[in-house]
């Protein structure tokens, strides 16, 4: 997937703006109390902390203009309230904060999580994963400082302006009214600043989230890196990511610190007018003393909301990209789901039928299976032989539903996969993959994968099966951590464990996809030898390269560019089909003492 453009001009850029962080409010709302909370307790804060220059310009006229120190006790105590007042609301909305901002951001990310595992395979695979992976942590932590700081002081500081305008309109009219008139091209630079700002956040996040892809990448395969010394081609693919990323961030900076500049020095040139004017207004005994401190004061109360607003805006320009991201991928809808009017909740038999089934990977121009009809009966076992390209594992994929047909139908029971709920599927039909995969888990927890009913026994016989023993020579056995991908283990040892995992339970339907293929002629036989005894209760369609691996099956279907070419028995194939030789003797030579030659 190529990053997206996040250049939006005009009116749609604003209405996307907004139209992104509205979508925010379904998972706001559980939290809409806290979140009141932390707007009036900000609110009331600052509004507090408006009301002291008041209090102040009435100590000007009253205490110091008459010297009446009685008169300062009140008013001392009036600003003691109100800093108190401030204090308080305060800490409320820190507090309130704490809880609504974490709780939204947590269940964003579960939905969005939890959204991604029901996304089909076919998306993961055109996904880079350092984008899903930014998604799920800078941009949703994004989100929580917007609710939890820049949403709330949006809302307060607007309220603190127009209090503090109020306020000064008030106390000297005319003056209040040049300082209204003032700060109103500041909405149009607003404007400006946010049509560009958006489309520079956008290009910084999907320029972080390729970074992330390169980082997760360069450390899954440091091993061809290192073996290969590629490790400065590395560094140097790496240094220009990192370096578009800071011409990126560099031109967010420019662009907030232009309209920073505009903002900080705007209201200094406007306080002098400000200065000029009053003091001519008290000279001429339209304020008093007292009045000019205050207004003065205030006008300083607005200063900091307004500098403030570019910051605010800039976050929330980052957060409107940032959800615009993460609704990308919640507005995908998965193409592999549950029927609407679901089918039955178990499977009676366990024959797997394909008819005339067709199939091609999205976007893809071709068929990659062209009207396949092949029966497995219930407790048969099938071996799949083919070349590379041929479509074996596609057409395996098919059978747990990891991909639907374009054409044809799928039955396991006489029931279209389609019709049966996505659970009694994966529920009945296992699957081990050439490329076995183990997650940063316990060697129990990789096998069981959270499987409910699972015992000690069941993994037991599974480990046996599968020739796997070599777990409990593990410093922890079953408990030992195998870390990210299993990487500290051997490609065999992977590979035995994923073989486990797929027999544990004992399913109705069990898939192999040439999952022996790293194990040395010695493993492989002990291991095959375990799978007839558990293939003689399943049924089963392997993907079988070796001679020996065919022999596990009752019958072999010979695939050939996405279509069945042959079905027969090892022995029946080897003696009339030559296609079936050859590929077979590619893997192991086919001589009288060969386990091709002898049966």
């Amino acid at each position: 997937m190529n990053v997206t453009d996040g250049h939006l001009n005009g009116e749609g850029a604003e209405q996307n703006s907004l139209g992104s962080l509205r979508r925010l409010l379904p998972w706001a709302r559980p939290h809409k109390k806290a979140i009141t909370v932390m707007i009036v307790a900000a609110c009331g804060a600052l509004i507090a902390q408006s009301l002291v220059p008041l209090v102040i310009g009435w100590v000007v006229d009253g205490p110091i203009r008459h010297h009446d120190t009685a008169q300062l006790w009140p008013l001392a105590g009036m600003a003691l309230v109100f800093g108190l007042a401030e204090a308080v609301l305060f800490f409320i909305r820190r507090y309130a904060m704490a809880g609504s901002a974490l709780a939204v951001e947590t269940d964003l990310r579960r939905d969005v999580f939890a959204h991604l595992q029901r996304l089909p395979v076919a998306f993961h695979d055109q996904w880079p994963s350092g984008q899903l992976l930014s998604r799920l942590t800078t941009d949703l932590s994004t989100v929580r400082r917007f609710i939890g700081f820049a949403f709330v002081f949006l809302i307060a500081n607007t309220v603190t302006i127009l209090v503090v305008l109020a306020l000064l309109l008030q106390l000297e009219p005319l003056l209040g009214l040049c300082v209204l008139i003032a700060i109103t091209p500041l909405a149009v630079m607003t404007r400006r600043f946010e049509l560009r700002y958006r489309g520079e956040a956008r290009r910084a996040q999907d320029l972080t989230g390729d970074l992330a892809t390169e980082v997760e990448e360069s450390a899954l395969g440091v091993r061809v890196i290192k073996s290969y010394g590629r490790r400065p081609q590395m560094l140097a693919a790496f240094t220009r990511g990192a370096q578009t990323l800071r011409s990126a961030e560099l031109a967010k900076v420019s662009t907030l610190a232009r309209f920073w500049g505009v903002l900080e020095g705007h209201p200094q040139l406007l306080l002098a007018g400000v200065t000029c004017g009053g003091v001519l207004a008290t000279v001429h005994g339209a304020l008093s003393l007292g009045q000019l401190v205050a207004f003065l004061t205030l006008y300083l109360r607005l200063v900091w909301p307004i500098i403030t607003l570019g910051w605010l805006l800039a976050l929330t320009q980052e957060t409107a990209s940032a959800s615009q991201r993460i609704f990308e991928v919640l507005d995908t809808d998965p193409s592999i789901t549950d029927p609407a009017v679901p089918g039955p909740a178990r499977i009676e038999r366990a024959d797997v039928r394909f008819e005339n089934v067709r199939f091609h990977f999205p976007d893809a121009t071709s068929d990659v299976l062209r009207g396949i009809d092949l029966a497995i009966e219930d407790g048969e076992t099938m071996a799949l032989v083919g070349a590379t390209g041929s479509g074996k594992t596609a057409l395996t994929a098919l059978v747990p539903r990891l991909f639907d047909v374009t054409g044809g139908r799928l039955l396991i029971g006489g029931v279209d996969v389609r019709v049966l709920p996505l659970a009694v599927v994966r529920n009945h039909v296992a699957t081990a993959f050439e490329e076995a995969t183990l997650f940063s888990a316990s060697v129990r927890e990789n096998l069981t994968m959270g499987r409910p009913g699972i015992t000690d026994a069941d993994v037991t016989d599974a480990v046996d099966v599968a020739r796997a023993a070599f777990v409990y020579e593990l410093p922890h056995g079953l408990d030992t951590r195998v870390g990210e991908q299993g990487l500290a283990l051997s490609g065999g040892q992977r590979q035995r464990l994923a073989l486990a995992r797929a027999l544990l339970g004992r399913p109705r339907v069990l898939v192999l996809d040439d999952p022996l293929s790293a194990l040395d002629v010695h493993t492989e036989e002990l291991v095959e030898r375990g799978l007839r005894r558990v293939l003689g209760s399943t049924t089963a369609l392997l993907v079988a390269h070796r001679p020996s691996t065919a022999l596990l099956a009752d019958r072999v279907a010979l695939l050939r560019d996405g279509r069945i070419a042959a079905v027969g028995t090892h022995r029946e194939l080897l003696a009339g089909v030559p296609r079936y030789r050859e590929l077979l003797a590619q893997e192991s030579e086919l001589s009288p003492s060969s386990p091709g030659g002898t049966r």
